[in-house]
């Protein structure tokens, strides 16, 4: 809606912005305690920051751009020292947000602390909360559940404090109604390509163009760094292949939790509801009562007339009509007095009058299902597998933090590393700097191969977590550092290039003659496509460059002709036709609007919050990548 604001910005600063937006919850990964290690790298009011929070928030955004953009993303932007700084600056705002926060009373309860543990997906097991599964996650990662809480606790007060700011926008209806009329308003428009491929055959590339080319972009020709590896895994499921469940430990489990294999009994009831809030006047109430009795009198006299008496009294709206007839339904679906009622009563039984919230019942039993358990035969492999899981993630509980410091402080050799985990070493293909391969070796673990530890000091990796109770490291076995391709094997692409460089400058030469000509009042001969409309947001494959200028086209007089210049096609020359005010915006449409302007006003709000923030703060970077800008 917004496309047009947005088209004016950099590709730089959107990304800057995603990484400034600071609390998204990303999930586990996503807090990690600042006190993982004794390097400092900044201070704020005397808030410490350490390097390992930085390499991790600085991985974090890695991974969310890499999901975010797909086969687009570009692992080397993170190596520019303007990224490192816009992380460095996110880390900082967090700081000044929770102490400013805390300073302004804000609080955050145990309940919302609990809710928010509770919806994790990396604590669940079976889409549930287990308790086992979030204490291995976090140790996992060095971290106590009391670290944890903590630090989601600070997290969430200056998220408070952040949506004060940004979620408090203001912007006029007069802003509003104009943004409406920038957003919608159309034009016609007509389309000549003036396409490079008729000037190809026109360029002339010699072979000291070719390599004048080669040696001004040796970066282009480049190949990254690759390695092989060899590697151990932690995982509890390789675990569970070496532990049994005994035919002892499988019965208990059994007899202890039947509820697990089978059915509970279910009943089918039919009722006449007179209804009677809980809330209505006492009078309101006895009157209820007093035609419920007369109803249970005139079923007791003839019962074989229930369903008829429910469809003419009842005031159920959803069984009324099918003469009271209820699904069949377990205990905890039905309110406490009425399932009471219908779980004491015989097949065929009907019951005297029931209170529940919603008035007087009366209720009649229509069938029972009884409860069916399968037998310990039927289930014993199950139970024996669900056992052996358990154990396998008890006992990778109990390694993981051994593991991860076993290939930390025995960094030369994962030998000690794979006896401890009862794994083989095993080794990798070439693995390439930035690129997923499948299997372990995700982005967190290849960035973890790459690092500077562990190529030039010869070092085992961290520990990493490459999926849920699965922990690899690795050392590097070959190293192939990255190099520049030699000319003869790139040089035809150089020529290919360049050659489509020059038709693309002869193409342009010739559009934008072509264009003159045009806005002089001459009528070249030009091959125009059908027209077409297009609005700010919406305008097909035309460029944000040739957009711009045909909605800054002088409309008094028309038609109008603009031009630009096109990597795909050479030239493209536009006539602009007509201009299509929109009709007025509804009331929904015009609130939509308003609620993204009154977004966008209030993130320029929290920015220039922080701003001020880190004007009056003690602010120290000791970082030397992201310390130039202090």
């Amino acid at each position: 809606m917004f496309d047009f604001v947005h088209e004016k910005k950099r590709l730089v600063q959107i990304v800057l912005a995603l990484i400034i937006l600071p609390f998204a919850f990303w999930g586990v990964d996503s807090y990690n305690s600042s006190g993982n290690s004794a390097e400092v790298v900044a201070t704020v009011n005397g808030e410490k920051i350490s390097r390992q929070e930085f390499d991790d928030e600085l991985r974090q955004q890695q991974d969310r751009l890499r999901q975010m953009m797909g086969g687009r993303f570009d692992e080397t932007m993170f190596d520019n020292p303007e990224m490192k700084r816009a992380v460095m600056d996110n880390l900082v705002a967090q700081r000044l947000l929770i102490e400013r926060a805390k300073a302004a009373g804000l609080t955050v309860s145990d309940e919302q602390i609990a809710q928010i543990i509770l919806s994790i997906e990396a604590f669940q097991d079976n889409g549930k909360f287990d308790r086992k599964q979030y204490e291995v996650a976090l140790a996992s990662r060095n971290m106590s559940p009391l670290m944890f809480e903590a630090d989601l606790r600070n997290k969430l007060l200056a998220q408070q404090l952040r949506d004060a700011y940004a979620q408090n926008g203001f912007a006029a209806n007069s802003v509003v109604d104009n943004i409406v009329r920038l957003s919608e308003q159309q034009r016609v428009i007509s389309v000549s390509n003036i396409s490079f491929q008729s000037f190809v055959a026109q360029s002339k590339v010699d072979e000291a163009g070719i390599k004048a080319y080669y040696d001004k972009s040796q970066k282009e020709f480049q190949n990254p760094e690759q390695v092989k590896v060899e590697y151990v895994q932690l995982s509890a499921d390789k675990l569970s292949d070496k532990i049994e469940a005994s035919p002892e430990e499988t019965r208990q489990y059994y007899e202890a939790h039947q509820g697990e294999f089978g059915t509970p009994e279910q009943r089918q009831a039919a009722h006449i509801l007179i209804a009677a809030a809980a809330a209505a006047p006492q009078a309101e109430q006895d009157a209820a009562k007093a035609k419920a009795e007369r109803v249970l009198q005139q079923v007791r006299q003839n019962p074989a007339k229930f369903a008829e008496l429910a469809k003419l009294n009842s005031q159920d709206p959803g069984s009324a009509a099918n003469g009271g007839n209820l699904e069949f339904f377990g205990r905890g679906m039905m309110v406490k007095p009425f399932e009471e009622a219908a779980f004491a009563l015989k097949q065929g039984e009907i019951s005297g009058l029931v209170k529940s919230d919603f008035g007087y019942h009366i209720i009649k039993l229509v069938a029972v299902k009884p409860a069916r358990v399968l037998s310990f035969n039927d289930m014993r492999a199950d139970i024996a597998n669900k056992l052996r899981q358990q154990k396998a993630a008890d006992k990778f509980a109990e390694l993981a933090e051994k593991f991860s410091n076993t290939v930390y402080e025995q960094s030369d050799t994962l030998q000690p590393a794979a006896e401890l985990a009862g794994a083989k070493i095993e080794q990798s293909g070439w693995l390439v700097k930035g690129e997923e391969a499948g299997g372990p070796w995700t982005g967190k673990m290849l960035q973890a191969v790459f690092s500077d530890e562990v190529v030039k000091n010869k070092r085992n990796t961290v520990a990493v977590e490459v999926a849920p109770n699965t922990l690899v490291a690795a050392r590097i076995l070959e190293y192939k550092p990255a190099a520049v391709r030699a000319l003869a094997e790139v040089q035809d692409m150089i020529r290919q290039k360049l050659s489509q460089q020059q038709a693309l400058a002869m193409a342009a030469k010739q559009g934008k003659t072509l264009l003159e000509q045009l806005q002089q009042g001459d009528k070249p001969a030009l091959n125009w496509i059908a027209a077409e409309t297009i609005t700010r947001a919406q305008h097909g494959l035309l460029d944000k460059e040739l957009v711009q200028k045909i909605f800054q086209a002088n409309a008094a007089k028309l038609p109008q002709f603009v031009g630009a210049e096109s990597a795909q096609n050479g030239y493209v020359l536009v006539r602009v036709d007509a201009v299509k005010d929109a009709e007025k915006p509804n009331d929904a449409k015009h609130a939509r609007y308003a609620q993204q302007l009154r977004q966008m006003i209030g993130e320029e709000i929290l920015q220039a919050y922080l701003s001020d923030a880190k004007q009056q703060a003690s602010i120290e970077v000791t970082l030397p990548e992201t310390a130039a800008q202090r």
